[in-house]
């Protein structure tokens, strides 16, 4: 701590910078205003103590108005005579951080580091404090931008329903109030053509701008190229890699990838046509068998984008039979684990199976609600560290 002195009194001067000289603080006194106000400016002080009739009951006030005026975030202490309360007042309202009593024996002498420690530290304490209300506001801002990009309805066609959800990551601590964490999960679902189902999920890796930049990028490419004639979702998505692989925002960064799942339902046969890019495969869903298994194998995920501007990207086709249903999701639902980085004792693929079959009979709304809820019970408490967001799309009888 470098404390700044201006003391009226060169006896006790001399022995209160000795108890200030302690350790790592250092102190630099001073018994004229003029050089006290120079060492003011020309160096960083953490904390200023200050006679209140330094350098005289007259001139004190303007003294103390100057400094405050110079640097209003530096903590001023201020050292008074019994006696001089109506004076004290004045400085404190004028903005002076803290006082001390001058007995006559000197003995508050003995409590000036401590003193001035306390100043110092509630000083940082706000500053601190302030960042963090400001840092809050920031990912506030990031996260209204990267919801804003999900629509708050979908398209129902006849013989299907489609519902989807997503939820940011839970609650982080920023300062001493918790924050919700902006991310990068992506969903959409729009007709194309009359007999056309487009359903999509994207997710960009990481948190806070970088994601939601990379998921903004994305959506914004998809609205331009989508009206556009492809052959299949597999040409779609390599078209949007490699035109991603040449964005400086999404490519610029290591790390900076995003998984893509985008399907094509065809309403005449009832056959979904999709691409992966590295990400979760869809589950199908029987609901007359209760049996719950992957669409495609592994090997079909692909690489995320942004990785390799010259990767093939495979097309795969899967039947949707009546009375089934189709699960998309983002990691964030499966990777739901206690945080104690057991990895290993995550929600997984097994714990959305389960949850499937066991509300195998019950309405839409009330499994997405059961994935969630089930998902975030795995994190004993803790809270899904990662943004997650789920499509399900029921095919009815007949």
């Amino acid at each position: 701590m470098r404390v700044l002195v201006g003391w009226d009194n060169p006896i006790e001067l001399e022995t209160i910078e000795s108890f200030l000289n302690i350790g790592d603080n250092t102190a630099a006194a001073f018994q004229t205003p003029a050089e006290l106000e120079a060492a003011y400016r020309s160096s960083p002080w953490d904390v200023v103590l200050l006679s209140l009739s330094f350098p005289s009951a007259d001139e004190s006030y303007g003294l103390f108005q100057r400094l405050r005026q110079l640097h209003p975030d530096i903590p001023i202490v201020g050292a008074y005579f019994p006696g001089e309360i109506g004076r004290l007042a004045k400085f404190m309202l004028a903005g002076l951080q803290t006082h001390v009593l001058r007995d006559p024996a000197g003995e508050f002498i003995m409590l000036l580091t401590t003193v001035l420690e306390a100043s110092y530290q509630a000083v940082q304490a706000r500053r601190a404090q302030l960042l963090a209300d400001k840092l809050r506001e920031e990912v506030e801002s990031v996260r209204q931008l990267q919801e804003s990009i999900i629509p708050s309805s979908l398209p129902q066609l006849p013989g299907y329903r489609l519902i989807a959800r997503y939820e940011p990551s839970q609650i982080q601590v920023l300062g001493d109030r918790p924050v919700v964490m902006a991310g990068g999960d992506y969903y959409d679902a729009f007709r194309l053509g009359d007999n056309s189902l487009v359903i999509m999920l994207g997710d960009a890796a990481g948190h806070g701008v970088k994601a939601c930049m990379s998921i903004m990028t994305m959506h914004t490419l998809i609205g331009m190229i989508r009206s556009h004639t492809y052959g299949d979702t597999a040409e779609f998505v390599n078209e949007v890699n490699k035109r991603l692989c040449k964005s400086s925002i999404v490519a610029g960064d290591a790390g900076g990838f995003i998984t893509l799942l985008y399907g094509s339902l065809n309403l005449e046969n009832n056959e979904l046509q999709w691409t992966s890019a590295g990400h979760p495969l869809p589950l199908l869903h029987d609901l007359e068998t209760n049996e719950v298994k992957p669409m495609g194998t592994p090997d079909q995920a692909g690489l995320p984008l942004v990785v390799s501007d010259d990767w093939v990207y495979p097309l795969c086709r899967s039947q949707i039979p009546p009375r089934c249903r189709v699960l998309l999701y983002t990691d964030g639902l499966e990777e739901a684990f206690p945080n104690d980085n057991e990895r290993h004792r995550q929600f997984g693929v097994t714990g959305i199976v389960n949850t499937l079959q066991t509300n195998r009979n019950q309405p839409l709304e009330k499994v997405l609600q059961a994935l969630f809820d089930d998902s975030n019970k795995a994190t004993n408490g803790a809270g899904r560290m990662d943004d997650t967001s789920v499509m399900l799309l029921e095919r009815s009888e007949g």
